[in-house]
């Protein structure tokens, strides 16, 4: 896409310096954290520790112990739409996740990591996931297959971006029409919901990964 799409573009360019900002922190985090390891860790080493172990506790209790090489993939997903989410309750900045062209991109990204693990654990014989048990109902199972392998990539995006954006909405409205009650706890029932999306996001990445590792019957 040409450069000057975006600088006509106020709403993307928004949501895209958004995103590089974050991205700009994530690195300048990592790099505080990882330069002087300790054994008996500090504040902050601590913090991302106790993350990055939970992370890894929620992979390999879905995906087993030979999902562990995705935990690089899954992890920064998971942080990435997290601080995303959050983002938006931040004064003056926007969730680049209530943008429809980062989640999408997240999602295609799990969709094509999905399907090079499935060929590469596979080989060819990875077709035989959309053909179905039995060869005669080949006709009927390959269409319904690749529908539902094309709709996931929507499906992860548009609830994502769908949450976000909506909750951005409703939070606004609720804003002008009662600005002294709503919004302590309507902001607590906003964070409850960035958690929950990442967590979706993050189960049904690691799902279908599995899930094109399995053997087809």
């Amino acid at each position: 896409m040409h450069p000057i799409y975006f600088l006509e573009n106020p709403y993307i360019a928004k949501h895209v310096s958004y995103f590089l900002f974050l991205a700009i922190i994530l690195i300048a985090l990592a790099f505080l954290a990882t330069r002087r390891l300790q054994i008996y860790p500090g504040r902050l080493q601590n913090f991302i520790e106790t993350i990055i172990v939970a992370m890894h506790a929620l992979l390999s209790n879905t995906m087993g112990e030979h999902g562990r090489k995705f935990f690089p993939l899954i992890a920064t997903l998971g942080i990435v739409i997290l601080l995303s989410n959050f983002m938006g309750a931040i004064p003056g900045f926007s969730s680049p996740t209530s943008d429809i062209n980062t989640t999408a991109a997240m999602a295609i990204v799990v969709f094509l990591s999905t399907h090079v693990v499935g060929i590469k654990t596979h080989g060819f014989k990875y077709i035989k996931q959309f053909l179905g048990p039995v060869w005669w109902l080949t006709p009927l199972m390959l269409p319904i297959e690749i529908i539902s392998h094309l709709s996931r990539p929507l499906s992860l995006s548009f609830r994502l971006f769908g949450n976000l954006k909506g909750g951005d909405l409703v939070l606004i409205v609720l804003l002008l029409l009662v600005p002294l009650l709503v919004p302590i706890p309507l902001m607590a029932l906003k964070m409850g919901i960035y958690l929950v999306q990442t967590l979706v996001f993050m189960l049904l990445a690691m799902m279908y990964i599995a899930g094109a590792m399995e053997e087809g019957h």
